[in-house]
């Protein structure tokens, strides 16, 4: 087992129990009644006995609600989207985009049945941010926690929201959510800031007018790059959508979506970049605002006028109407690093208060600073973490290692880690080989790290030796930033500084650190992380740039083996499975020409 640790893709730190004590096993308790003093005068209370301070990871409410759900996959061919142009295959769910909204409270269960109509693809639909506590199998992430779904077939996913905050799903199959297969979760709980009104989830993502497929076919091939001698370069989005709507950057159509304030009143918004490329700094001219909540973490509230938003991230932040009555710009602006660009130079939404005049605002408002495409590290969450930084060392024998690599013999780019770009199997998931008890039989290519410790910490220590910023997810846990390198302005400039352990150790925090699902890793540096190894389960963690994942840009923990068979069914992955493998590859029109997820 050491020797397979040392071959590993990263620097993994695995702490005995009786060195680093954490929690103990989660525990759950019945609310049936629902809840009794959240409101919004008292936005940190949930029930008599639960509220902002109490640790999810540790102690959930059980209403005994079940939330339904029926989501249809269909595709269009020449779909007019929502600014007005034609997009060459949408693929939509119940029929729109973005997709129905899934709410619930914190304990509820929430069911949703996908029933796959697409004509020629397999799907599976991951719920970004749900940790699935001791229910990897309804992950939906394909060739790790179960097969995708064929056309014409269904799965049934269910599991309870253990966390409250903002989430969102997406189809993991391919780049396939950046044709639409996607849409908003909110889980209701307590809040670290009052607040009068919810206004829910605004989706802020890139949007391609070209099927995606065919942008990741021609980003995974060399010989025609999108930039000039650039191999792996992609294009600019055509427009960047605000819950489905923008005007069109070159015709007429579309129409910009409006966010709706009351003067006086504080309003929750749920910010969600849902892009396959795209990050932005998100700002509202002639407003601050208060961030509460980074991905799923509720935070101690920090006053801004702008947030970088990367790739997966989210943020619920808490506006206060207190400027004239009138309408106002919601900017998304972009870094002048490289991490995404679009054809809609400068991408809006209005907010207009109740009573205003409906025109157009004049002001679009100062300019935010720069981001770089870096990560804000100083939020506090509310319930505190304090690994213990003190047992990590910061001298790998090897280290997660991010490059490019062009394979001129087969004409294909890959984003491998340490070399190995991760290529998964559709109908052999490793959920799978857990079954049959055979994970021994899993080749290289699947990037496997065994994590055996229970209720342990995990430390990583990942580097990236490429001039670009990678939103890097992580599924099943919540993961502690400990600290990252400088970002850069102009990376192309500068080259690979690796992690210091003389030097860099000072620079990290191991004092409740900032804590969500989605972290950028910086251009030419590193980041160092830390996770609870609490939620046995096979997890994928993964650049969240669509292509660089479908070029292999990812690795899957197994943790803790032995307690998978325990603590859920794996055979609820059976059904489908056998389903996927009937028709794939021998009836499906098209084989997998790149790496699965």
């Amino acid at each position: 087992m050491i020797a397979r640790l040392l071959r590993s893709l990263v620097y993994l730190l695995v702490l005995d129990l009786s060195v680093a004590p954490v929690c103990a096993r989660h525990r759950s308790v019945s609310t049936p009644g629902g809840t009794t003093c959240n409101n919004a005068r008292n936005r940190g209370c949930w029930t008599d006995s639960i509220d902002i301070n109490t640790d999810y990871e540790d102690l959930t409410p059980v209403t005994g609600r079940e939330r339904t759900y029926t989501f249809v996959l269909t595709e269009v061919d020449n779909f007019i989207g929502g600014d007005g142009a034609v997009k060459k295959k949408a693929m939509l769910v119940n029929g729109q985009f973005p997709g129905p909204i899934i709410n619930a409270d914190w304990g509820d269960r929430i069911t949703i049945t996908v029933v796959n109509r697409l004509q020629t693809n397999g799907t599976s639909v991951h719920w970004h941010g749900i940790r699935q506590l001791y229910s990897c199998t309804q992950d939906g992430t394909n060739g790790v926690t179960g097969c995708p779904i064929p056309p014409g077939g269904q799965k049934r996913y269910s599991f309870l929201a253990t966390q409250y905050g903002t989430a969102w799903y997406h189809s993991h199959f391919s780049a396939q959510y950046g044709n639409g297969v996607l849409g908003a979760i909110v889980i209701n709980g307590p809040a670290s800031l009052n607040y009068d009104i919810d206004l829910g989830p605004l989706l802020i993502g890139d949007w391609y007018h070209m099927g995606v497929d065919a942008i990741v076919s021609r980003v995974n091939d060399p010989r025609n790059p999108y930039r000039e001698n650039v191999p792996g370069s992609s294009p600019p989005s055509d427009n960047v959508l605000f819950n489905g709507l923008n005007v069109n950057t070159r015709g007429p159509g579309g129409d910009y979506h409006t966010v709706v304030l009351t003067k006086g009143a504080k309003h929750r918004l749920r910010l969600i970049n849902h892009s396959v490329e795209n990050t932005f700094t998100v700002s509202i001219s002639g407003h601050s605002f208060w961030i509460i909540a980074t991905d799923m973490v509720p935070v101690k509230p920090v006053r801004v006028d702008s947030v970088y938003m990367s790739i997966g991230q989210r943020y619920d932040i808490v506006i206060e109407a207190d400027q004239e009555v009138a309408t106002y710009w919601i900017n998304a602006t972009f870094s002048s690093a490289p991490c995404g660009s679009s054809r809609n130079s400068h991408p809006a939404a209005v907010v207009s208060y109740k009573g205003a005049a409906h025109k157009l605002p004049k002001d679009y408002g100062a300019t935010p600073p720069d981001s770089l495409c870096a990560d804000h590290l100083g939020f506090q969450p509310v319930v505190q973490k304090i690994p213990p930084l003190d047992k990590f060392q910061g001298s790998p024998e090897e280290i997660l290692d991010v490059k490019l690599r062009v394979e001129d013999s087969i004409a294909r780019v890959f984003w491998p880690i340490n070399n190995t770009p991760m290529n998964i199997s559709w109908g052999q998931p490793t959920l799978r080989y857990v079954q049959s008890d055979k994970v021994f039989e899993m080749n290289a290519g699947e990037n496997v790290i065994h994590v055996p410790g229970e209720e342990t910490w995990a430390f990583w220590l990942i580097q990236n030796d490429s001039p670009i910023p990678h939103p890097m997810h992580l599924h099943g846990h919540d993961i502690l930033v400990l600290g990252s390198s400088d970002p850069l302005a102009k990376p192309r400039e500068h080259s690979f500084r690796a992690y210091n352990p003389g030097s860099d150790k000072g620079r990290l925090n191991g004092f409740n650190p900032t804590r969500r699902d989605t972290t950028v890793l910086p251009a030419y540096g590193w980041s160092v992380v830390a996770f609870h190894t609490n939620n046995p389960g096979a997890w994928v963690f993964h650049c969240h740039v669509a292509w660089h994942v479908s070029q292999g840009m990812s690795i899957q923990f197994l943790e803790q083996e032995s307690k998978i068979p325990e603590v859920m069914k794996l055979e609820d992955i059976d059904e489908n499975c056998n389903a996927w493998n009937d028709w794939y590859p021998m009836k499906a029109p098209f084989q997998q020409d790149e790496l699965g997820l």
